[in-house]
This record gives C-alpha cells, sequence and structure tokens, in this order.
C-alpha cells in the first residue's frame, strides 16, 4: 500500500507538501522525506505523534531511544513502520521539528492506495515556503543590556547610595570577603 500525506504550517498559511511512502517504510524515512522537503538540516531530535481527530497527541515516536526503562511502549522512528501505527485514512499526525518550543508540522493521511507500493518516498505536491527551522527565540540575543544607576530615588534613600570612591582598596576587599558569588 501507498499512504499519502499532506503536511501543512500553523505558522506559514501557504506552505503544504504532500508525500506519498510505501506504508512497509519507517517513521525514519518519512522523517527523512520531509526534512528533504523543506530543506531544513537533519541536526535536530525530531518525534512524530499519533493524535486523535482533535489533535491530541497519543503515541509519541522518537528519533532516538529517550527512556528504555519505560514500562510504556516505546517506538523509535527507525525501528517502527508507518503501517503499525497507521492504518485509516484522515488519521492525525503532529512532526515536531524544534523540540524546544514544541514547533511542529500537522500531518493527515489523506489516501492510502491498495495494491501499489513505491520504493522510494516522493514529494507530489510542493507549495510555498516552509517556516524557517530555528525559531525567532534562538535567535535572540538574551545578553542582559548595559544599565545606568538612577540617583535620587526612593530606593536610594531608603537603601544608602553606593560610591565605590568613598572606599579605599582595603574596604572594598573587605567588603568582597565571603561572597560567594566571587571567584
Amino acid at each position: 500500500m501507498i499512504y499519502r500525506f499532506i503536511i501543512v504550517s500553523d505558522e506559514v498559511d501557504d506552505f503544504r507538501r504532500d508525500i506519498t511512502i510505501d506504508s512497509e517504510a519507517t517513521f525514519f524515512e518519512l522523517h527523512e522525506a520531509i526534512l528533504d522537503s523543506v530543506g531544513y538540516a537533519k541536526d535536530q531530535i525530531t518525534s512524530f505523534f499519533t493524535c486523535d481527530e482533535d489533535w491530541a497527541k497519543e503515541t509519541e515516536i522518537t528519533l532516538i531511544d529517550m527512556d528504555s526503562s519505560s514500562e510504556e511502549d516505546i517506538y523509535v522512528m527507525d525501528g517502527s513502520r508507518l503501517s503499525e501505527l497507521l492504518d485509516e485514512e484522515k488519521q492525525k499526525l503532529i512532526y515536531v521539528f524544534e523540540p524546544l518550543t514544541e514547533r511542529c508540522f500537522f500531518m493527515e493521511l489523506r489516501e492510502i492506495i491498495p495494491g501499489k507500493s513505491q520504493d522510494k518516498p516522493q514529494v507530489v505536491k510542493s507549495v510555498g515556503i516552509p517556516p524557517k527551522q530555528i525559531s525567532l527565540m534562538e535567535e535572540m540575543d538574551f545578553s542582559i543590556p548595559a544599565t545606568t544607576v538612577q540617583t535620587g530615588s526612593e530606593e536610594d534613600d531608603f537603601y544608602g547610595e553606593f560610591d565605590a570612591d568613598d572606599y579605599n582598596e582595603e574596604d572594598l576587599e573587605e567588603l568582597s570577603e565571603g561572597n560567594p558569588f566571587e571567584y
């Protein structure tokens, strides 16, 4: 059998990929086909999730075995065939391509074509530009900006002002002794 998946994004309205793949292929082969279709690097830990009709996550299929001591069934992409977990048209999947921020593609098994097979996955429809692989959060600069100290505020009156010029070097060393934050 051949499965035809439709892949969309909630970040880009006009993005869509349709991929056909043999039902006996692994989730890893589908993972590779998705990344190739959008031009993403293959250096991220990713996961598939089977979902109910309201997109609630059910079964996770991971790129690598994350916890082999769990009592739950563990599904790893390269050891799990599509036909093991998918057997009905309209089944929904989520493909998480950026795990830290849970960015993902929404997928639907749109069509099952019986009596046919296919050697390699194929992109049969490609529309739009995919979202960037790395989110804006990872591109942001989280360094602390330099700030200026304002004097004359109510806090200064309560806590007093500190001016290093009022202390000699010996006094400053004494103040810093025992400070657990100084190395």
